[in-house]
């Protein structure tokens, strides 16, 4: 069987690491290429699994809606009761309008506002998912007798 020096082994294993979380491996313990690449896929499932379960957030556009239709609707309702004597000349048809044109108006301007929050934390999760994934990776590969270089 032929061995890999070990310079040429941490850039081989650098370029065969599939999640890409570190730079090189170094086996300390005089692992075989071979076990080496085991450990490092048997790593790359525990880190991945780590973060497997995490739920991603959704709806945030529905809740930003019905958060602003509500708004609209009571600050339209409000609004008429600082104008009592011409609101209440006002058909009642006319007022559900009003309310409801408002209510529209403020359930658009909700749903952008809930979409581009939901946008945010999932770049958040992403981002702690990421740190997450790469210290179990990381871990599992210092557990097993490997230096990792990042």
């Amino acid at each position: 069987m032929k061995r890999f020096p070990p310079v040429g082994l941490c850039l081989v294993l650098s370029v065969l690491s599939a999640q890409g979380w570190a730079q090189s491996v170094v086996p300390l313990k005089g692992q075989t290429s071979q076990q080496t690449q085991a450990d490092i896929s048997e790593c790359n499932n525990i880190a991945a699994s780590q973060t497997a379960s995490t739920s991603t957030p959704s709806g945030g556009r529905v809740k930003g809606a019905v958060a602003g239709a509500a708004a609209g609707a009571t600050a339209a309702q409000v609004r008429g009761n600082q104008h009592d004597e011409i609101y209440d000349r006002v058909d009642s048809d006319r007022q559900q309008d009003y309310r409801q044109d408002r209510a529209k108006q403020t359930a658009a301007a909700g749903m952008v506002v809930g979409g581009s929050r939901q946008r945010q934390e999932r770049r958040a999760q992403r981002n702690e998912n990421a740190a997450t994934t790469s210290t179990a990776y990381t871990s599992c590969l210092q557990g097993k007798g490997y230096q990792v270089n990042p």
